[in-house]
């Protein structure tokens, strides 16, 4: 489904991405693993055209996305949930997920609306209310929502157990399982190592913008290097 290939992204003269190439299959959850720093945040805004790459390409549905606007790559399929949630907080709940759908022109979007408070009540509970009155679990739950409700083929999650509690946590993870079980292609990135080599298929290990490992997500988690540099084990 996406296939990336040697991007070099700089911040000026910082060399942040380097010579990285990754795949992610449909109906995969793959994940980026690594410490501050390491390039796994510059990825998924590469992907989205937040940046460019000065080198290879990007390739989505067997299309190279590298030149195309933010907005024509949400239209192709891909959205991004970015780290911090980033919601509008002066929007009530109903109208931030709404917002998710800007780029759509069909006629699902009531119908798209109802499955998100089926998927999280509490937004159902909450839709009237100001999103920056919410707790930190609920507005990571209502970005994951507007994300969706631009239906996405592959949703890229940045860090979505950041500042949350360890119950908050374990939902934010359910329901990152149900959305790809609901047929949604999923690339996490996540400090949170050992949770999300949990739920992975595969993963990506980064250090200082280099891929320095990739595989299976459980012979990552069994993998020594790993184990000492991430899992605290």
């Amino acid at each position: 489904m996406l296939e990336i290939n040697n991007i070099n992204v700089y911040y000026g003269h910082i060399h942040a991405i380097q010579n990285v190439s990754l795949v992610v299959g449909q109906g995969e959850i793959v994940t980026i693993i690594g410490a501050n720093g390491a390039g796994k945040t510059t990825v998924q805004k590469t992907i989205m055209g937040l940046l460019r790459s000065s080198t290879g390409n990007i390739v989505f549905a067997e299309e190279d996305i590298g030149d195309c606007s933010t907005a024509k790559i949400v239209s192709k399929g891909i959205a991004l949930v970015p780290e911090g949630r980033r919601i509008f907080p002066r929007m009530s709940v109903a109208d931030n997920l709404v917002l998710g759908a800007y780029s759509r022109k069909d006629k699902l979007i009531q119908s798209d609306l109802d499955k998100m408070y089926q998927m999280f009540p509490i937004l159902y509970e909450r839709n009237k209310q100001m999103a920056g009155t919410l707790s930190g679990g609920e507005q990571q739950m209502l970005a994951m929502g507007r994300g969706l409700m631009s239906r996405p083929k592959l949703l890229l999650l940045d860090e979505p157990s950041m500042g949350l509690a360890p119950v908050l946590v374990s939902q934010i993870f359910r329901t990152i399982v149900e959305i790809n079980r609901e047929g949604v292609t999923i690339l996490l990135v996540e400090q949170n190592a050992k949770r999300a080599l949990t739920i992975a298929h595969r993963g990506y290990v980064f250090e200082t913008g280099r891929v320095v490992l990739e595989g299976l997500a459980k012979d990552l988690a069994n993998n020594d290097e790993v184990q000492k540099a991430y899992l605290g084990e």
